[in-house]
């Protein structure tokens, strides 16, 4: 039993059983007893009325063979009778004729009425034990009807008479001795039951609480233990199912994190039971409008041919078919999706999105990043080869010219080792992704940071910037990386937007895992064949505008590699009232 083991009516269990079982049982005794004990007192009073009877057919066969005349009655009764006797000899009609108790008690009333001469009228016999008024006495009468009287003899009902009617002290004793017999087997029983049943209860808590439960248990040997045995049994079985199947769906769940496929599932309802960040970004990036509820994917145009399947099919619970599906190819900046739905015979759907142009482009990046790596160190090298040459080979040069060739090859060195710092960072992000520190960052203040460094040149260029991030966007990032991916895309912005727009910095939304960001401007945008290339590492819209302001043509690659190292994903599009939109996710935790 434990301490803190529940009570029934205010009682442990067994206790509370044994006095219900206990109380069942003593009225169940006492019915029984009662019973007995009315039958037997009926028995003892059918004796003495028999005995009283065969005096009555001997004093009445006495008078009516006229062996015995009236007024020699008492002699009669003292020859029967050793005890003290009353008789009375009466007509039909109830009246006195004799009785030996005349002389002491004088007349008497008529005895019509009373209840043994009733029945002797109705059966031919009676008795009963009542109190006489006429002697002021309690006696036993019996009564016996001939032809022409009524005969009625009496005993009083003093101790000698009960000894008559007294009932055997052997079925006392039986009935006490079952009592005590049932007493006992009761409390055992019921104390075995209810050990049994604070084994289930102890069992049902630590199940309750997760607790490992022992399966050498102590439990009674009985049916409730062996059932209480198989419970902990199937118990430890289904727990140690149920944490292998935690632990796979753990497993499913970071995999479908980061899987190249946006996946969302939803309930018959259309609320989201799962949906990973790429299902988020991608929505985005087809929609023309911000979504941030996963369920108005449906409503996206070019989900037209989805929403129709669900609602033709998902109202009908289909029989014998696993699912049903329809899938849907959708063009849009520069990209090629096809998107996938599920019906599954519950009712509930999945909404798949894969960007089947991805792997044609990391094909194509490859092919092209030596060309690409070669032809970018070879500009500023060959510029600032030339430079120098000139200057060796000339000693005729001016002052001033010569001042001015310098410059320009510190220029190029400077370009160049930019261009070797960036490659140096995307090679780190690739290759050794680990030995980036990680730390709590408030992206709120970061990006606040940025904005103000870039006030300068957005004076300059008349350009504002709305940032709409709440002041707890905290995430375990590397500080560095996360300052090159606001700091690249606000440099892009100033670079190429123009005078006089508006960039629109906003966390559109939060889940457990990730914050989603829209990082866009209101400027020209780029033409539709160029979004897809503008993460490609040295790719350029305009190369010779992009060379003359300076750049790399590396800072979207580090943007978007600093986003996939910090478990995120970016994509981009143009607004459509113009401008570029960057959409892109970080992980809380990109540890975890």
């Amino acid at each position: 039993m434990i301490a803190e083991e529940k009570k029934y009516h205010g009682l442990e269990f067994h206790k509370a059983l044994f006095i219900s079982a206990l109380t069942i049982f003593s009225l169940f005794v006492l019915a029984t007893f009662f019973y007995q004990y009315s039958r037997e007192k009926a028995f003892r009073h059918q004796q003495l009325n028999d005995i009283l009877q065969t005096y009555n057919y001997t004093i009445l066969n006495a008078i009516e063979n006229n062996n015995v005349k009236i007024d020699s009655l008492n002699k009669l009764v003292e020859f029967l009778s050793p005890d003290p006797m009353r008789v009375t000899l009466m007509d039909h009609k109830g009246n006195i004729i004799t009785d030996n108790s005349y002389d002491s008690i004088g007349i008497f009333e008529n005895h019509q009425h009373r209840p043994e001469i009733i029945e002797a009228l109705t059966n031919g016999k009676g008795y009963a034990l009542r109190y006489s008024e006429s002697l002021g006495d309690s006696f036993f009468y019996s009564a016996l009807k001939s032809d022409n009287y009524i005969i009625r003899s009496a005993l009083p009902f003093n101790l000698k008479t009960l000894t008559y009617l007294k009932i055997d002290k052997g079925i006392i004793s039986f009935f006490v001795i079952l009592f005590i017999a049932f007493f006992v087997m009761i409390f055992y029983f019921t104390y075995r039951l209810g050990t049994a049943i604070s084994t289930l209860r102890e069992f049902s808590q630590k199940a309750e609480n997760n607790e490992n439960i022992d399966l050498n248990i102590n439990v009674p040997n009985n049916d409730i233990g062996d059932i209480t045995k198989h419970i902990i049994r199937l118990y430890n079985k289904l727990k140690g199912a149920k944490q292998q199947i935690a632990t796979e769906k753990d497993k499913l769940i970071k995999h479908l994190q980061i899987s190249k496929e946006g996946l969302g599932v939803f309930n018959f309802d259309r609320k989201p039971i799962f949906t990973n960040s790429l299902f988020i970004q991608y929505i985005n990036l087809i929609s023309d409008k911000e979504i941030s509820q996963p369920q108005q994917v449906i409503f996206i145009p070019e989900f037209e041919k989805i929403r129709s399947f669900l609602f033709i099919n998902q109202n009908e619970k289909q029989a014998n078919i696993e699912y049903l599906s329809e899938s849907v190819t959708i063009n849009k900046n520069s990209m090629i999706f096809i998107a996938e739905c599920i019906i599954f015979q519950d009712r509930s759907f999945e909404i798949s999105i894969n960007n089947i142009t991805q792997a044609q482009e990391e094909t194509k990046l490859k092919r092209q990043l030596t060309q690409n790596i070669a032809h970018e160190l070879k500009t500023p090298v060959s510029s600032i080869r030339g430079y120098l040459e000139t200057l060796v080979t000339n000693n005729n040069i001016d002052e001033k010219t010569r001042n001015g060739f310098i410059e320009k090859c510190y220029a190029q060195s400077n370009r160049l080792t930019g261009l070797l710092q960036d490659i140096s960072v995307l090679n780190r992000i690739d290759e050794a992704s680990t030995q980036f520190d990680m730390e709590p960052l408030n992206l709120f203040e970061l990006v606040e940071d940025i904005v103000l460094e870039s006030e300068p040149i957005l004076k300059e260029k008349d350009m504002n910037v709305i940032l709409s991030i709440q002041n707890n966007c905290n995430v375990l990032g590397n500080h560095s990386l996360i300052y090159s991916i606001f700091r690249n895309l606000m440099d892009n912005s100033l670079a190429y937007a123009g005078n006089g727009k508006t960039i629109n910095i906003k966390c559109y939304l939060e889940d457990d895992n990730s914050y989603y960001f829209s990082f866009s401007d209101n400027g020209p945008g780029v033409n539709e064949e160029h979004l897809n290339r503008l993460f490609e590492r040295f790719y350029r819209v305009d190369k010779g505008r992009s060379r003359k302001l300076g750049g790399t043509g590396l800072g979207l690659a580090i943007v978007k590699n600093s986003i996939i190292l910090h478990k995120g994903k970016i994509m981009a599009k143009n607004r459509m009232n113009g401008g570029l939109e960057f959409i892109f996710s970080l992980s809380k935790n990109p540890e975890a």
